[in-house]
């Protein structure tokens, strides 16, 4: 399982309140720096770790709320962008400590509808108040715990994880199993060019041909050249194509016209972005005009060729298809946008394949409240191509979208 299946669990808390030993004991070695000197943990750390019984997950210990100084407020925004990548918050405290710092956190945990439990550390200094208790229980944790890092016990740790993660962030919903049933034969065309990664598959076609599998159904993967080849020789008629959106075209003019066509960025932006926002806001590009600033969103970092799919062809695409004079601002990882959000007049998310459902979710949702239009890169593409209609009708089927897109 990739990691942008597994469920992320962010630890928090002021400086020097224990969370790296947590953090360290839940793992079961050394991944945190643990210090006396406040101030230790920088950037945010993560690590994989398998719950018994559950599943693996993302644990990240993070930043000092409490720190200072110009490096200190970095590391604080390090602190408090991680809360939007997150599927459960556990707040640290000790010392019975409940104050401001504590209460900004769970005010930015609500307002990413972020479930947290809390946890009172150094239980072997101070024991926790009743009055902390009621504190904590008041602001909302879903269990509260004391623990001793010299000889706590982590199973009521993992029990109030197991309890408080949101079933959303680890189950694990069909890429295709809404479109194909046993037997159906699935073609994925697979274009080998100078983006494709040295000796490997990218994610997304990988995890469709499991995908393919795991619904009984049979999957024949083809390079775009010997598709006509393929289907001339063989006389197979596939029930569902799914084509790189680069050769969209080709695709199109090569599968017939009966046959279901989708992309492997609109598999994904129906698997785990906002579907139905992405289908009203991917017609807006017809509506741009000179000037307009538009945002691309490149959910992993990887080096950029000389025709990238997001800072080159993309915007030459979309800039030919408007005769327009356009600006393109293109963001790669989870980096806060630059400016504010009301500046774009489009924003275009990759598939998102390298991020969880939550994460591309939080990415987009600023842009989706402010009434900016926002689509994906295969639907993007298509759109300009104009193989729009037929690239998302398999899936607008699913949504019971308007008959317009069938």
């Amino acid at each position: 399982m990739g990691r942008e299946r597994r469920p992320h669990i962010g630890i928090f808390g002021r400086r020097n309140n224990g969370k790296s030993t947590l953090i360290n004991f839940l793992a079961g070695q050394d991944i945190a720096i643990v210090s006396d000197v406040a101030g230790t943990t920088t950037d945010p750390v993560k690590k994989s770790f398998e719950i018994t019984g559950f599943g693996p997950v993302i644990l990240i210990d993070t930043a000092g709320i409490d720190d200072t100084g110009e490096l200190g407020k970095k590391r604080i925004l390090k602190t408090n962008q991680t809360i939007k990548t997150i599927d459960l918050a556990i707040l640290v405290i000790t010392h019975n400590t409940f104050g401001d710092f504590e209460k900004g956190l769970i005010e930015k945990f609500e307002k990413q509808d972020l479930p947290f439990i809390a946890i009172h550390n150094k239980e072997d200094l101070e024991l926790m108040h009743q009055d902390t208790l009621n504190k904590l229980t008041s602001a909302g944790a879903k269990n509260i715990l004391q623990f001793n890092s010299l000889k706590g016990d982590i199973e009521p740790i993992v029990k109030s994880i197991k309890k408080a993660i949101p079933e959303s962030a680890f189950t694990t919903p069909s890429l295709l199993g809404d479109l194909i049933a046993y037997g159906d034969i699935v073609l994925l065309i697979t274009p080998i060019d100078i983006e494709a990664p040295e000796g490997r598959l990218i994610l997304p076609q990988v995890q469709a041909i499991r995908d393919i599998l795991d619904n009984d159904a049979v999957c024949i993967v083809l390079k775009e050249r010997e598709v006509d080849a393929f289907l001339r020789k063989t006389g197979i008629k596939p029930k569902l194509v799914v084509t790189d959106s680069q050769v969209f075209l080709k695709a199109g003019a090569s599968i017939p016209s009966d046959v279901a066509l989708t992309s492997f960025s609109i598999m994904l932006a129906h698997f785990k972005g906002n579907f139905s926002a992405y289908l009203q806001g991917t017609p807006k590009i017809s509506e741009l005009k000179d000037g307009d600033k538009i945002l691309l969103l490149e959910s992993c970092s990887h080096h950029s060729s000389c025709d990238d799919i997001g800072r080159v062809k993309i915007p030459r695409w979309i800039s030919n298809y408007t005769g327009k004079q356009l600006e393109f601002v293109v963001i790669a990882g989870l980096d806060e946008i630059p400016g504010e959000i009301s500046d774009y007049a489009l924003l275009i998310q990759c598939g998102g394949c390298m991020i969880t459902p939550k994460q591309l979710s939080n990415r987009l949702q600023a842009a989706i409240d402010a009434g900016i239009p926002v689509t994906n890169y295969g639907m993007a593409i298509a759109y300009v191509q104009g193989i729009y209609n037929r690239a998302v009708a398999p899936f607008a089927r699913v949504e019971n979208s308007s008959l317009d897109y069938l």
